[in-house]
C-alpha cells in the first residue's frame, strides 16, 4: 500500500527571549541592544520520523507540551520546519481550531460560504454541500442571524459541520470531537467514523482514550518533541496512561512534597472519567470522580478526614470537597482505604486546575501533599445552551433563569 504522508527528520526550532522583571526600567531594557538578552533555542520537536498509509488513521497522543499541535501545523503548512522533509500525496484538510475565519459580524449564511472557501472549497461544493452542512449542524432557523449572537454550542455546531463536510483526501483533526453537547458529540464520532470507511487518511490528536482506541489503526506517542512508542492503539494508549499515572504519583514519593505526623499517608489520587477511565483532560458538566487512596503503617487507621483542594493557576482553593461532611471521621479505616469524591457534573469552567490533599486524624494533619494531581476542563454543556462564563469566574452553580 502506498504512503500518503512521509516524514523524515523533522524538528521544529523556536528561539525564546528571557522576560526582564516587570518594571519599567526592565521594559527599556529589553528594546535595548545592550540590555537584551540573547534567545534560547528551543526544540518544540526533533528527529521525529514516521509515515501514514493511505487510508490509515493514525492517532498522535501525549502530555501537554509534547509536540501534537506543533507537528500537526507542520503537516498543515501552517509554519515551516527547521529541519527535514514532509511529502504528502493528495488534498489536506484541517480541522485544528474550529471556527477559525468566522465573522462574528455575518450570518450563519455568509459564513458558510465564507469559512468553506478559507478551508480550501470552491463556491460550487459548497453550494452543493450546503443542505448538508445547515441539517448536520441543526440550525436552520437561525442562518439569517450574525453568529456573534449565537450561543457557543450553535457556533461550534456550524463551524465543526462546514469543516466536517469537506472532501479532503487527507484529514487531520485535533480534539474537535470535543466540541458541543453529547449528542452532537456522538453524531460527530459517526461522521468521523464514516469518513474512515470511505478510505479517507486521518491524523487524529486527541487526550480521550477511549476515542482514540475506537478510530484508529495505529497510534503514535509523543513525548518532549520526539517520537517515544508507535503501535496498536491498545497498546500505546496503556502504556501513555502509564506513565501519566507514574508522573501523578511522583509527588506521593517525594519528601519535599509531605508535611505532616505520618499516622497515614496519601498514596495515590487519580482522576476518572465517566467509564472510570483515568484522563487528566475533563469536559464542564460532566461526571468526574477523584479516588484517593491512603495508607496507614501497618495497621488499621485511627480517624481519617481527606480535604480534596481544588485550585486555579493563581493558586486560590476554587473548591474544597472535605470527606467529614458525609463520611464519619472518627471511625476507624483499613490501612489500605479508597476515598472517592464523585462529581455527577463537574462544576468547574474551562481551564487549567490542580489538586492539593490534606489528611487529619484525631490530633491533627496526618498527611499533606501540594501538588497532588494537575487536569484540565474543556467547554461543556453545563447550561443548556452550552454557554459559559467568562474563565475568570471558575465555579459553576446549578441555578435556573426563568420568565414569569
Amino acid at each position: 500500500m502506498k504512503h500518503a504522508i512521509e516524514v523524515e527528520n523533522l524538528g521544529k526550532q523556536y528561539r525564546i527571549a528571557e522576560h526582564k522583571e516587570g518594571t519599567l526600567r526592565g521594559t527599556l531594557r529589553n528594546f535595548s541592544p545592550i540590555g537584551r538578552k540573547k534567545k534560547k533555542a528551543f526544540w518544540a520537536l526533533q528527529d521525529v520520523r514516521f509515515h501514514v498509509k493511505e487510508g490509515e488513521v493514525l492517532g498522535i497522543i501525549g502530555p501537554n507540551g509534547s509536540g501534537k499541535s506543533t507537528l500537526l501545523k507542520l503537516l498543515s503548512k501552517i509554519t515551516v520546519p527547521t529541519t527535514g522533509k514532509i511529502r504528502i500525496k493528495g488534498r489536506v484538510n484541517t480541522l485544528l481550531e474550529v471556527g477559525t475565519g468566522f465573522h462574528p459580524e455575518l450570518t450563519g449564511h455568509e459564513n458558510i460560504f465564507l469559512n468553506g472557501s478559507i478551508l480550501g472549497m470552491t463556491r460550487q461544493e459548497i453550494r452543493s454541500k450546503y443542505d448538508e452542512i445547515v441539517s448536520f449542524a441543526e440550525v436552520e432557523k437561525f442562518l439569517d442571524t450574525p453568529v456573534k449572537h449565537y450561543s457557543s454550542g450553535m457556533y461550534v455546531r456550524l463551524a465543526f459541520s462546514v469543516a466536517a463536510h469537506l472532501n479532503p483526501d487527507i484529514l487531520i483533526v485535533d480534539e474537535v470531537l470535543s466540541v458541543g453537547d453529547a449528542d452532537f458529540r456522538k453524531k460527530s464520532l459517526l461522521k468521523m467514523e464514516r469518513d474512515i470507511r470511505q478510505g479517507r487518511t486521518v491524523l487524529f490528536v486527541s487526550h480521550q482514550m477511549e476515542t482514540i482506541e475506537r478510530l484508529c489503526d495505529r497510534v503514535m506517542l509523543l513525548r518532549e518533541g520526539k517520537i517515544q512508542h508507535i503501535g496498536g492503539a491498545a497498546e500505546v494508549t496503556e502504556l501513555y496512561l502509564e506513565s501519566v499515572y507514574r508522573q501523578q504519583t511522583d509527588a506521593f514519593s517525594e519528601p519535599e512534597f509531605r508535611k505532616g505526623s505520618g499516622q497515614y499517608r496519601f498514596r495515590s489520587l487519580v482522576l476518572l472519567d465517566k467509564n472510570d477511565q483515568v484522563t487528566s483532560i475533563m469536559n464542564a458538566g460532566d461526571q468526574a470522580t477523584f479516588r484517593v487512596t491512603i495508607e496507614g503503617r501497618g495497621k488499621d487507621i485511627d480517624g481519617a478526614n481527606v480535604h480534596l483542594l481544588i485550585k486555579s493557576n493563581a493558586e486560590q482553593v476554587v473548591l474544597a470537597c472535605v470527606s467529614r461532611m458525609q463520611i464519619d471521621p472518627h471511625q476507624q479505616f483499613n490501612t489500605n482505604t479508597v476515598f472517592e469524591c464523585r462529581f455527577d457534573r463537574l462544576p468547574l469552567n474551562a481551564g487549567p486546575y490542580h489538586v492539593e490533599l490534606v489528611g487529619y486524624d484525631n490530633h491533627g494533619v496526618a498527611d499533606q501533599v501540594t501538588g497532588a494531581l494537575d487536569f484540565k476542563v474543556q467547554p461543556g454543556l453545563y447550561y443548556s445552551l452550552g454557554n459559559l462564563p467568562m474563565h475568570t469566574f471558575h465555579v459553576l452553580s446549578d441555578y435556573r433563569w426563568k420568565i414569569r
